[in-house]
């Protein structure tokens, strides 16, 4: 069977554009997702609370590493990305930023990008929300297939936070995706009813019953079968054996890491550099791979006097009560993401808007579950937001199955290192206000050990990990480095095959990316579609003025 449309990853994007593609039911869909189903009983991904589990486990991540980065005493970094249908939006911090307007101004001041600036982006925004806390405001939408919770915050810990970042001089700020990103304050999640809220839950699952649609899971896509230079099938690997599927088009939505990976086993990349790995290039693109961003983070912690914190949550004995809670009422910890306030701010008066994202927790934990011996405590992620470092996507040879050579090139330059600096100093300084005296029961990581420029700077080599948010190596553009087409998100110089995904972000925006790759699919459909796209709305928001 050929199909209409060949959708390469059932993630965050490919679950909208299936949805929206397959909308007219004379277009035939296939989604070809390479990992597992997303069941509806598995506790591991609906579950808010339980988001530490999937990521390291083989069953839902794909375990990435980078190449030993040279500026982080050659650690190899762990990434990573979602091995189940709704791709890393079922394995995330289901956090919801949409990033400051001003990067969508950034975008669009490229050649060719200036139907990617603010005003039109937003109404994709809109459209794809249901910003239960505030549904009137003009910046949200109120019937999108993304319903937005705002964190509860019962915490105290999470008021004493924002009162000691107003007394460290930055505002407060009640929505951080409305008018004014610049400040401290409640947090929007992908969390409805005390459940995950996936793209594949909100986009995929309510319109299965379509016909027009299929989807079809532990399937990975090899490569783009070729014509010439017209995309006409898609190789897939299925257990032990291959097909054959022939599509009209192909888009490709596997992320930063596997739609760049695609692009090169199927010969459109940097010539000379796949034919040193045995692939015969169909088309030069040098940028393919190129132009690797990410985000680094480090958690600053601190021990609480108070027994206020969720740290007690954490003890095996209570495991199966919060599973309880949750299973028959969707209540209780096992409810939340932990996520639910943080805040943007500037590190210096260079910036014209944050370069440093907060997430605060009232709790002591990192990623993978682990937690500081000592009882209760607090902590902030942190980390410069946007880093002129690079790095690259490519494949080591042409076998699909290998994983490709990631390289993020992490404080290689010396912006990054003076934010890096900046960011740790910065953070120190809210959790050292008044506010936080009733519970600072001091710092435990780095420590009071870790002071100079240079102590610190060691300090993130050793304990930086990635914010998970790869993004831009097949970025849109028209220079000789841009890989996808703004107009129509097509890769220049082959037919038939597009990109959908973060891999088109030309710059990383500053916060999670969660929220910008689903407004990038919303307004791709209509492209891919030939609809009239939605009308740009020009409404003020805010910019910092120098003093």
């Amino acid at each position: 069977m050929s199909y209409d449309f060949i959708i390469v990853g059932g993630g965050s994007a490919g679950s909208a554009l299936a949805n929206r593609l397959s909308a007219d039911p004379k277009n035939e869909v296939l989604v070809l997702e390479a990992g597992r189903p997303d069941y509806w009983w598995d506790v591991f991904i609906h579950m808010p609370a339980a988001l530490a589990f999937p990521i390291g486990s083989k069953f839902y991540d794909w375990k990435y590493e980078s190449e030993p980065e040279p500026f982080m005493n050659n650690r190899k970094i762990y990434h990573a990305r979602g091995k189940v249908l709704g791709g890393s939006s079922s394995i995330n911090g289901m956090i919801w930023q949409r990033g400051n307007p001003l990067d969508y101004e950034r975008w669009a001041a490229d050649p060719g990008m200036e139907n990617w600036d603010y005003a039109h982006c937003l109404p994709y925004f809109k459209k794809l929300e249901n910003c239960l806390a505030d549904p009137t405001n003009p910046f949200h939408g109120d019937s999108g297939p993304l319903k937005l919770e705002r964190g509860p915050m019962k915490s105290p810990l999470f008021e004493a936070f924002f009162t000691a970042a107003e007394e460290a001089g930055y505002a407060r700020t009640p929505d951080v995706n409305s008018f004014r990103q610049e400040g401290f304050g409640p947090f929007d999640r992908n969390v409805y009813r005390g459940r995950r809220l996936s793209a594949a839950r909100a986009y995929l699952h309510p319109v299965m019953h379509r016909k027009n649609l299929t989807v079809k899971t532990r399937s990975q896509v090899a490569k783009v079968l070729f014509e010439g230079k017209r995309a006409v099938a898609v190789e897939v690997i299925r257990g032990k054996k291959r097909e054959i599927i022939a599509g009209k088009e192909i888009i490709l939505c596997g992320g930063a890491i596997n739609t760049p990976q695609i692009l090169q086993l199927s010969g459109v990349g940097d010539a000379e550099y796949l034919k040193s790995v045995g692939i015969e290039p169909v088309h030069h693109l040098p940028g393919v791979g190129a132009n690797l961003q990410d985000h680094l983070e480090v958690y600053v912690q601190y021990k609480c006097k108070k027994p206020v914190s969720m740290q007690p949550n954490l003890k095996m004995w209570k495991r199966p009560f919060i599973g309880a809670n949750w299973l028959f009422f969707r209540k209780g910890p096992g409810a939340t993401n932990h996520f639910e306030g943080g805040g943007f701010a500037r590190s210096n008066e260079d910036v014209a808007y944050p370069n440093l994202m907060f997430h605060f927790l009232p709790l002591a934990i990192r990623y993978d579950g682990t937690a500081p011996a000592g009882g209760h405590g607090y902590q902030v992620h942190i980390g410069p937001m946007y880093s002129d470092a690079r790095g690259s996507v490519r494949i080591k040879s042409a076998d699909p199955l290998e994983k490709p050579a990631l390289q993020f090139n992490y404080l290689s330059t010396d912006q990054d290192r003076r934010e890096w600096v900046e960011a740790i100093r910065v953070a120190r300084k809210i959790l050292s206000q008044h506010a936080m005296d009733e519970y600072n029961g001091g710092e435990s990581s780095p420590g009071p050990a870790v002071s100079t420029d240079q102590e610190i700077l060691d300090w993130v080599r050793k304990d930086g990990e990635t914010a998970l948010h790869p993004s831009c190596t097949a970025r849109m553009g028209t220079d000789a480095m841009a890989v996808t087409d703004p107009k129509t998100l097509r890769i220049h110089g082959v037919e038939g095959l597009r990109a959908v995904d973060a891999s088109v972000f030309p710059y990383v925006t500053n916060g999670n990316i969660y929220a910008p790759v689903m407004m990038v699919a919303e307004k791709a459909a209509d492209l891919i579609l030939g609809k009239t796209p939605l009308a740009p709305e020009t409404i003020p928001f805010y910019r910092h003025i120098k003093a």
